[in-house]
């Protein structure tokens, strides 16, 4: 094999490896990449039916239920203006409570209830996730938005 045939080679296999890397690296960051939705984003079919995703928002008051096993708990996370039934079996954080903020990840059945795979609480009164704290002023503002009336 000549001296130019063989560079060529070399350059050709660097560039096959250097293809197959990024390749694998793409692919590895797609499938551990988790989008958040809100539950109004939720309700409206927004959300991706099957894959994983997270939804934020407030977990309404008086709506959890904790199974008899003590790791089954049913609440429903709220944007106040939109609710999404969550269903999570496992240990809750510490800081989980009705009211407050909460991130939770996992997948939409069927029925349009949500199974969570981990639960976020947040961690004090000033922090909520970005993505959260900005779905909630949204539906607030819709929520509370004037509405014009005609005066006769």
């Amino acid at each position: 094999m000549k001296l130019r045939h063989r560079r060529i080679a070399i350059i050709g296999g660097g560039l096959l490896v250097l293809a197959l890397a990024t390749l694998l690296v793409l692919n590895a960051l797609r499938s551990n990449l988790v989008f958040f939705f809100s539950p109004s984003q939720v309700s409206a079919n927004e959300a991706p039916r099957n894959s994983a995703f997270r939804i934020g928002g407030l977990v309404e008051g008086g709506s959890v239920q904790r199974g008899s096993d003590g790791l089954t708990v049913r609440f429903v996370v709220t944007d106040l203006a939109q609710r999404v039934p969550v269903s999570y079996r496992g240990l809750l954080p510490d800081l989980f409570r009705e009211g407050k903020g909460v991130v939770v990840a996992g997948r939409l059945r069927a029925d349009g209830s949500f199974e969570a795979t981990q639960v976020l609480a947040k961690h004090d009164e000033n922090y909520m996730p970005p993505e959260a704290a900005a779905a909630l002023e949204k539906a607030r503002q819709a929520h509370t938005a004037p509405t014009l009336e005609a005066h006769p």
